[in-house]
C-alpha cells in the first residue's frame, strides 16, 4: 500500500489541488453573482432614499438664501428710507436757500421735539377720516401738533385726552392745510374730501402745475412749518388738482407727533 501510495501521490495531490481551485472558483462566481444581484436590488432603494435627503439639503440652502435676501432687503429698505429723507431735506433746503438769499435778519424756527405714538383705532365714515393714538401720560401733546408718517405729513392732533389723542388725517373733509408746489412755489390749500386723494384748492387758474410736482407745506398760518413733504400731484386739471400722499394712510401703524412750537394763527383770530 505504501508503494502504491507513493506512485499515486503526485496524481492525488494534483487532483486535490484541482478540486480546491474549482471550489474556490465556484465560490467567487457565486459571490460575484450574489453581489451583482444585491447591487441591482439595493441601488434603486438607495437612490430613492437619497431623494428626500437631497430635497432637505436643497430646502435648507433655499431658506438660508431666503434669510440672506430678507436681511439684504431690510437693510436696503432702511437705506432707501434714509436716502429719501436726505433727498427731501436737500430739496427743501435748496429751495429755501434760494428764497432766503435776498433776505436779511432771517430768524430760524425753534427746535422741534417729538415722540412716537401707536395707532389703536380708526374713525372712518362719511364725515371724518381720523385715527386714535395712545399717548399715555405724555403731557406735551397739544391740539394742532403735526403728525408725520414714514414719508411725510399725515395730519395733525385734533383732540387730546388723558391717555389717547385723535389725529385728523389730511384726507378728512374738515382738514385744510396750506401747501405749496415745491417747483414753482404756487400756493394753495390741501383740502380733504374723505377720499384717499385730497384736492389742492384756491390756486390761480394760470398757475403752472404739472403731474408729478411735489407738494410741501407752505408754513402759512403757522399751523405747519414750511417744507414738510406732503404728496405728489397726480391730476393737474384746472379746478381739479389731486394730490397723492407720500405716506400710505391705509397702512399706518405709528405716527410721530412733533411739536414745532408754532402759533396757530387760525386759533388766535
Amino acid at each position: 500500500m505504501k508503494r502504491l501510495a507513493k506512485k499515486f501521490a503526485i496524481v492525488i495531490l494534483f487532483f486535490t489541488a484541482f478540486v480546491f481551485m474549482l471550489i474556490n472558483k465556484t465560490d467567487t462566481v457565486i459571490i460575484e453573482k450574489t453581489s451583482s444581484v444585491a447591487t441591482d436590488i439595493v441601488s434603486p432603494i438607495m437612490d430613492t432614499l437619497v431623494i428626500p435627503a437631497r430635497a432637505v439639503g436643497n430646502l435648507y440652502d433655499y431658506f438660508r438664501e431666503l434669510k440672506q435676501i430678507h436681511q439684504d432687503n431690510k437693510r436696503l429698505m432702511e437705506e432707501n428710507a434714509r436716502l429719501l429723507k436726505i433727498r427731501d431735506n436737500a430739496i427743501s433746503l435748496e429751495i429755501e436757500n434760494k428764497i432766503l438769499t435776498n433776505l436779511l435778519n432771517y430768524v430760524a424756527p425753534p427746535e422741534a421735539t417729538f415722540f412716537t405714538a401707536r395707532i389703536v383705532a380708526e374713525e372712518e365714515d362719511t364725515f371724518s377720516h381720523s385715527v386714535i393714538v395712545y399717548t399715555g401720560s405724555n403731557n406735551t401733546v397739544r391740539k394742532g401738533q403735526v403728525a408725520l408718517g414714514s414719508r411725510g405729513v399725515v395730519g395733525r392732533v385734533d383732540r387730546v385726552g388723558n391717555m389717547y389723542s385723535r389725529i385728523m388725517l389730511l384726507t378728512d373733509i374738515n382738514s385744510k392745510v396750506p401747501v405749496v408746489i415745491e417747483r414753482t412755489r404756487v400756493r394753495g390749500i390741501l383740502s380733504g374730501d374723505n377720499t384717499s386723494v385730497p384736492k389742492m384748492v384756491f390756486t390761480p387758474l394760470s398757475a403752472e402745475i404739472n403731474v408729478g410736482d411735489r407738494v410741501v407745506t407752505s408754513g402759512v398760518a403757522g399751523t405747519f412749518p414750511p417744507g414738510l413733504p406732503v404728496g405728489r400731484v397726480i391730476s393737474a386739471e384746472k379746478g381739479n388738482i389731486k394730490v397723492e400722499m407720500f405716506s400710505d394712510l391705509a397702512s399706518l401703524e405709528y405716527v410721530k407727533i412733533i411739536d414745532y412750537n408754532l402759533i396757530d394763527l387760525e386759533e388766535t383770530e
